[in-house]
């Protein structure tokens, strides 16, 4: 299992990924895409991804934005797999038609 952040942990390093907030044990951010199908297309190259990290997100699907929550739950708050996980969603949004 992964490390428990200190909170000006998780701070520090999501500076480095602008749109991720921390709050509440976990890092989230919202995902703004230019059509559906695209939202869609991002979901499910994010389910690849976490699952080759065997770590899961919070994900909530609406229209053309996507809500994103990381936590590691057996660990009760952020730790280092939430982070890169997070950086491999940004890798993800970038490589697709983004309204961000």
């Amino acid at each position: 299992m992964s490390r428990l952040l200190e909170p000006d942990e998780v701070q520090r390093q999501i500076a480095t990924i602008p749109g991720w907030t921390y709050a509440d044990s976990a890092i989230t951010r919202t995902y703004n895409f230019a059509t559906f199908p695209i939202a869609v297309t991002w979901v499910d190259e994010m389910a690849i991804a976490a699952e080759a990290m065997d770590h899961h997100p919070d994900v909530d699907l609406r229209w053309r934005r996507v809500f994103v929550t990381l936590s590691t739950h057996s660990a009760g708050g952020v730790t280092q797999l939430d982070v890169e996980l997070a950086h491999q969603l940004d890798g993800i949004a970038a490589t697709l038609d983004s309204a961000d």
